[in-house]
């Protein structure tokens, strides 16, 4: 990979992800960029430069987000700096506005292979409902996104799980993954869960067949299950075999598919998921 990605806020999830990021980058050919959207705070009109703020002395408005926003940009070069310390090759990249656009933005301009984010919240309603800035870069960045929820704790991604279907051609999907599957040393699983709420079209021995064609992968390395909920299962074998990351690929959709007929399984998953979710995209 020629770069990651890794949005930041300071956090313990930021800390997460910059430790995933570390799991995959390759030290002599692998940059890093670490970024931080920096959103200003808004001065009251009521207040004009000079005023005492209540609680803050002698310092005016203007000085003290001038102070916040030196602070934020030492510490975003301070994580920079002890990458590179640590013998990473690492950039810092500082931006002003929201994560989402932040994000979308350093993608256009630096073309990285993997953006790596860490997911706030648990899942709980709020997230379900309105979603997250991860949920939104990991369904539509122009890169494989990698979320890591606010339980995981990347020490080693050696168990890995490609949740599928075998509905579409994923096989410029599965040579991205062997080749970081061979980068980390790491041991790769295909399941399936069938489920009566997942439509089940094509012939799964088709796409099994040709993958077996295409790729080094044994019969005891292809899963097929069922359970009433794709989600449950997938979570429940991920569980079960202890896996360090799930991987599954995205395709636009319609918006009648997408919310009416068949709603996005990676969707949920980014929201609901404990397990570190690398997503790519099917073009």
């Amino acid at each position: 990979m020629n770069r990651i990605l890794v949005p930041i806020d300071f956090s313990e999830n930021a800390e997460r992800a910059l430790a995933a990021a570390k799991l995959i980058a390759e030290k002599e050919t692998t940059e890093l960029l670490i970024l931080h959207a920096y959103q200003p705070y808004i001065a009251d009109v009521n207040i004009t430069p000079g005023n005492v703020l209540p609680g803050i002395g002698g310092t005016d408005f203007l000085s003290l987000t001038t102070e916040l926003e030196d602070e934020f940009r030492k510490r975003l070069d301070g994580y920079a700096n002890k990458l590179v310390e640590e013998g990473y090759r690492a950039q810092a990249v500082w931006t002003i506005g929201s994560v989402q656009s932040s994000v979308e933005e350093a993608i256009e301009e630096h073309q990285p292979s993997l953006v790596v984010i860490g997911r706030t919240g648990s899942g709980g309603f709020l997230d379900k409902l309105i979603g997250t800035s991860a949920t939104h870069i990991a369904l539509h960045s122009q890169c494989p996104v990698l979320v890591i929820p606010p339980q995981a704790n990347p020490a080693k991604f050696q168990k890995v799980v490609y949740a599928t279907q075998f509905e579409y051609d994923e096989s410029d999907i599965l040579k991205e993954v062997f080749v970081l599957m061979n980068h980390l040393g790491s041991s790769l699983t295909l399941l399936k869960i069938k489920s009566d709420s997942q439509p089940d079209i094509q012939a799964d021995n088709q796409y099994i067949a040709e993958i077996k064609a295409k790729f080094a992968i044994k019969e005891s390395d292809i899963v097929i299950r069922e359970d009433r909920h794709i989600l449950d299962g997938i979570e429940a074998y991920c569980d079960e075999v202890g896996a360090d990351l799930l991987i599954m690929s995205s395709r636009e959709r319609s918006f009648i598919e997408e919310f009416l007929i068949n709603p996005s399984v990676t969707r949920k998953l980014i929201v609901d998921t404990h397990v570190p979710l690398l997503v790519f995209h099917l073009k």
